[in-house]
């Protein structure tokens, strides 16, 4: 409770102010110009505050029951520097950018009452969070070429744990961070004895980096609605002039906004635009016309938290005053689509199992549509059940094998195509992308909203 109130007096702003677009001067070209959208965020000092009270809530109340979950006693992470395992910033403070020489974290589970001994070999104590581990005595490194291989040693031989899990998993990236040099290092440190305990628990780095708690929420929020707030921008008449403006222009324009309020994006936006009767595909920056369907695919990153957002964009005719009927019904297509999607999303069904639900129910329904949604938040393609991809719509064995978790947000990510009379049955493509919360209970909602009309240039 204590931390929500922080939250909210450090990093929320007045909706009014984040979402007032004026124009503010020329950048670029004619026709983009620059909208005076607030940051969602508040100073880095203190940031860095908050996500260092989300850290030591997720390693004491997130990491032991996922441990416990997957009945493992020890946990060993290491790594060396700029060569991180993808839990690392996961497992550190905001102040914390890289590791330093071998950082090695030992997570042992002393018991319910106890909790979860935390140890650094190597690095800090990240604000307190960890024991800071070294012993001094261990001088000669010559064994194993480092002396952090004789203090882990001496950690698990003095603790005797009867399960050690590591990083190494085939099928997870999140997964398989231990890296083949480490991997040989610590077989040798181990010994027989202890390497015959060792386990390839993949679920562990998986279900802890998905796992979102509920104090993380608020800022999220904020950033989508800046997400939102600056494709409202760049799809209005403030940005595009019709006849003028490229879909480049208008995705340099976003990139650039992006900058200027300190957040970082973890992919380059793309525009695309479909257009009656012709086909640019192979056109990599065309002009936006009037009467174009437009499409962005946009992220954000504030926070070591992601978004992923797409949405549509239409823009009129001369002489219309409103998109075309059948251009809405695209929308109002891919909306249902997203019904289908949130209706079959349960608590302990497997990625896999999902899609296939969802993709029969579409056809039942007459939706002609791919599905590929994706866990989001601490990475924009996040740990978790993944949901179909774009090209593989029969699921995907190990990656989508997974069940969907409490505690976790999606990127709920699809398309559906519909003939449109006012464009002689052409198909047009409504792609969208929007987030969702998995509350504790299996709750599905969305954490901002969702797209129902078109952005409109007129």
């Amino acid at each position: 409770m204590v931390l929500t109130q922080r939250i909210k007096r450090a990093v929320r702003r007045p909706i009014a102010r984040l979402l007032s677009l004026f124009v503010a001067g020329t950048v670029f070209t004619a026709g983009l110009q620059s909208q005076e959208i607030a940051s969602p965020l508040p100073p880095l000092r203190e940031q860095s505050k908050v996500q260092q009270e989300w850290l030591k809530i997720r390693l004491e109340r997130v990491l032991p029951e996922v441990m416990r979950r997957h009945k493992v006693q020890m946990w060993i992470v290491t790594m060396r520097e700029y060569n991180e395992d993808p839990v690392f910033s996961s497992l550190v403070s905001a102040t914390t950018f890289a590791a330093r020489r071998r950082t090695i974290y030992v997570f042992n589970d002393l018991g319910a009452e106890k909790g979860i001994e935390r140890l650094a070999l190597g690095g800090s104590s990240q604000g307190g969070l960890y024991v800071a581990y070294r012993d001094t005595t261990l001088r000669n490194a010559e064994l194993w070429g480092d002396a952090q291989w004789m203090l882990l040693r001496k950690v698990v031989t003095e603790r005797d744990p009867k399960t050690i899990a590591v990083n190494i998993s085939p099928t997870h990236a999140f997964s398989d961070g231990l890296t083949a040099g480490e991997w040989e290092q610590m077989r040798e440190a181990l010994g027989p004895e202890y390497l015959k305990r060792v386990v390839r628990e993949e679920r562990i780095a998986l279900d802890y980096i998905a796992t979102r708690i509920p104090e993380m929420l608020p800022t999220y929020r904020d950033l989508m609605r800046t997400a939102h707030a600056i494709i409202g921008a760049a799809f209005s008449n403030s940005v595009i002039v019709p006849g003028r403006t490229t879909t480049q222009d208008v995705v340099w324009w976003m990139r650039q906004k992006v900058q200027e309020l300190g957040l970082g994006t973890w992919f380059q936006p793309s525009v695309d635009i479909q257009r009656k009767g012709v086909n640019l595909a192979n056109n990599p920056d065309p002009i936006i016309e009037r009467g174009d369907v437009l499409h962005c695919d946009f992220g954000l990153v504030g926070m070591r938290l992601h978004t992923d957002t797409q949405h549509m964009g239409y823009v009129l005719r001369e002489g219309e005053t409103d998109v075309p009927a059948g251009i809405k019904n695209t929308l109002a297509r891919s909306n249902r689509l997203q019904d289908i999607h949130l209706e079959n999303m349960k608590i302990g069904v497997t990625g896999n199992v999902i899609l296939g639900n969802i993709l029969r129910q579409m056809k039942a329904e007459g939706i002609n549509g791919t599905v590929y949604s994706h866990p989001v938040g601490e990475h924009g393609h996040g740990a978790g059940a993944i949901i179909g991809l774009w090209d593989r719509q029969m699921g995907v064995p190990g990656r989508g094998d997974v069940p969907l978790l409490p505690n976790t947000w999606y990127s709920i990510e699809l398309q559906a195509t519909t003939p449109v009379p006012e464009w002689d049955n052409q198909p047009v493509r409504s792609a969208q992308e929007e987030d969702v919360e998995v509350g504790a209970d299996g709750t599905i909602a969305w954490i901002l909203g969702r797209q129902t009309e078109f952005h409109i240039i007129r």
